[in-house]
């Protein structure tokens, strides 16, 4: 029986609606101390590196990242570019536990929020809050932020993506061959699945398509600002969507991980959760595309879509020994 890693907990499920696979063992007072002092460590070792957050202006929004610099590192021996999943933000418990296992390693890391939209965001989207963010819009982000880490000096980077922030990355690597890019990481990369009739009809019990061809109707005619109330959109139930976004997200895409892995000119590794619940048979897609060289894939058995527990360690262990291969 795999041991689980007691400063790790599963936080980040509430950006996917996901029950929490916590264990209810531990008595309440315990986890409560446990995580106290695993927050405390994290803060002491936090002395020992640069760390803090970074904007930029973006097509009229404020833009938010934080940076952090490993021990004795600088800017300029290059950093990881991390994106977050679906609706969430870049301090989700499971990504800042990767950037401290990323830290541990010796790399700097800037992991960004997407703007969603938003100026200046930094929290979980709010369902109540109209959607006018469209899902090809990540990608003019990302390069922003690439853009931004070559000005202040960085002579190379990785961009690396979790879930619908990989697939995300993977669209920014398949279609634009950044020079100072120098590796693609991928965990738990989202497919063309995760947005479909199938999904939407699991999820709602109803159908897509009359939403769907009401939105693409919309953009057609040019009306692709008009929203859409009371419609079912993503993680969020009963909420106000543009039509443009709802077709970005539902209609015909390029948000498609397994497709565009072929189109990526840089070394890239697909870290794979074996008992991912999410994005359901990734290892079948990409495993045709691995050649074990140009395109590498690890797969984490019994990992969950997060990596919770010691599983993020196992992944930081694959990433790091495909950067080292990579000469990164």
């Amino acid at each position: 029986m795999r041991k689980k890693s007691p400063c790790h907990g599963g936080a980040s499920d509430v950006a996917y609606n996901l029950p929490s696979q916590r264990s209810t063992r531990e008595p309440m007072q315990t986890r409560h101390l446990v995580r106290f002092v695993c927050t405390a460590a994290f803060g002491l070792a936090a002395i020992a590196v640069e760390a803090k957050e970074v904007t930029l202006s973006h097509k009229g929004l404020t833009l938010n990242a934080n940076l952090e610099l490993a021990a004795d590192k600088k800017l300029a021996d290059g950093a990881i570019l991390i994106t977050h999943g679906m609706l969430a933000h870049r301090d989700m418990e499971a990504l800042v536990y990767l950037r401290n296992l990323l830290k541990e390693k010796g790399y700097n890391t800037l992991a960004i929020n997407l703007g969603l939209g938003l100026n200046n965001r930094h929290d979980m989207y709010d369902c109540k809050v109209t959607h006018r963010h469209r899902q090809t819009d990540a990608a003019d982000e990302i390069s922003a932020w690439v853009d931004w880490l070559k000005k202040q000096g960085a002579n190379r980077a990785t961009v690396l993506g979790h879930s619908n922030g990989g697939a995300q990355t993977a669209l920014y690597a398949a279609e634009r061959n950044n020079a100072l890019i120098k590796a693609v990481v991928l965990m738990a990369p989202a497919t063309h699945d995760n947005n479909n009739a199938a999904s939407f009809q699991k999820r709602y019990q109803k159908p897509l398509a009359p939403v769907l061809e009401k939105a693409q109707k919309l953009v057609k005619e040019g009306k692709g600002t008009t929203v859409l109330e009371h419609t079912d959109f993503l993680y969020c139930p009963d909420t106000s969507v543009t039509a443009d976004a709802f077709v970005s997200y539902y209609g015909p895409n390029r948000l498609d991980t397994p497709t565009l892995i072929p189109k990526i000119k840089k070394p890239t590794l697909v870290v794979v959760a074996g008992s991912d619940d999410v994005v359901i048979g990734l290892d079948k897609k990409v495993a045709p595309l691995a050649d074990g060289k140009h395109v590498q894939m690890k797969v984490i058995d019994s990992a969950d879509h997060f990596f919770r527990d010691l599983y993020a360690d196992d992944a930081v262990e694959a990433i790091g020994a495909f950067l080292k291969g990579t000469g990164l």
